[in-house]
């Protein structure tokens, strides 16, 4: 207030009046705002336009857009170009339109605006975040979903035909139901109780399959089983048994296989993206700052110039 107050006085007495431009504040909120508006809008834009133009697999979209997995290095340039530019745009407004300020040195000018730079930078996205939040999450998160669910199928994938093979012994689905059907096959035409011997050997084969090898008593049961229903001798249905289990064990392993290979591919894919979007952030708050203080020099240019003329 006393600067204020000193600056007007210096004015009156020299014939003229305080400039309103001028102001000992060293923060222009309203030019911020002014900067981050623009810029999340403009990012909104791009965005926008590289989905359209597929140079990007990320849409504004909440619950839309592509995963983690799927991005690739069109996305990432695009999304460094859509930070350069939007940070760029709302740098330089945050410096051209922030007020004048009077007997503040060269550093401390180049200082003030750098700050403003920044702070449009980081309003615009925290904006950008909040609207945009779902869909930035999906695409982070969704190496980590697709790893959980790529484990969960290779879990679960043996308990959904055994679950399906245990019931009422209607038509079978999956490949470990079409391993259960081998070990009941006969050149006689099927009986119409085959459900419950199809259950009890569908059971005893997810619980080996759980634990990883077939129990002598559960082989010994199952081979008699497959005998009385498929007309084979007590020692072909023991080998068929034990050829059936090691195919279904050998399917599962090689599902569990995939599954990890594209758990742990999923997993690079979100590590990737989260590091090329903190480089692309660093980006536009670089030239958000850059922007600022060369949109706070024509601003005090042409100031000056007004004040001359």
């Amino acid at each position: 207030m006393q600067e204020e107050q000193i600056i007007g006085l210096a004015s009156y007495e020299s014939g003229g009046s305080p400039d309103p431009d001028m102001n000992t504040s060293g923060t222009s909120w309203a030019a911020i705002f002014a900067g981050a508006a623009a810029a999340a809008a403009l990012s909104l834009i791009l965005l926008i336009l590289g989905v359209g133009l597929g140079l990007s697999a990320v849409s504004p979209w909440s619950s839309s857009g592509a995963s983690a997995a799927a991005i690739g290095i069109s996305t990432i340039v695009w999304l460094a170009f859509t930070q350069i530019i939007a940070s760029a745009m709302g740098g330089y407004l945050a410096g051209r339109l922030r007020v004048k300020w009077a007997d503040v040195n060269r550093d401390e000018v180049y200082f003030r605006d750098t700050a403003h730079g920044m702070l449009s930078w980081a309003v615009a996205t925290l904006v950008t975040a909040a609207f945009l939040g779902s869909a930035l999450t999906g695409i982070i998160g969704g190496g980590a979903k697709m790893a959980g669910s790529a484990a969960a199928g290779a879990a679960t994938a043996a308990t959904a035909g055994m679950a399906s093979a245990a019931g009422d012994g209607q038509a079978a689905e999956g490949q470990l139901d079409y391993f259960i059907d081998t070990l009941f096959r006969s050149d006689a035409a099927p009986g119409g109780e085959e459900g419950d011997a199809r259950g009890e050997a569908a059971t005893i084969f997810l619980s080996s399959l759980r634990s990883g090898s077939l129990e002598p008593e559960d082989k010994t049961y199952l081979s008699k089983l497959v005998a009385q229903r498929s007309g084979l001798s007590q020692a072909e249905a023991e080998q068929r048994v034990t050829d059936v289990f090691g195919k279904t064990a050998k399917t599962m392993q090689d599902l569990q296989a995939s599954a990890r290979e594209a758990a742990d591919a999923a997993r690079k894919a979100a590590a990737q993206t989260a590091l090329w979007t903190f480089v692309a952030l660093l980006c536009g708050a670089f030239f958000a700052s850059l922007a600022a203080v060369y949109g706070g020099r024509q601003r005090d240019v042409v100031g000056a110039a007004g004040d001359s003329w």
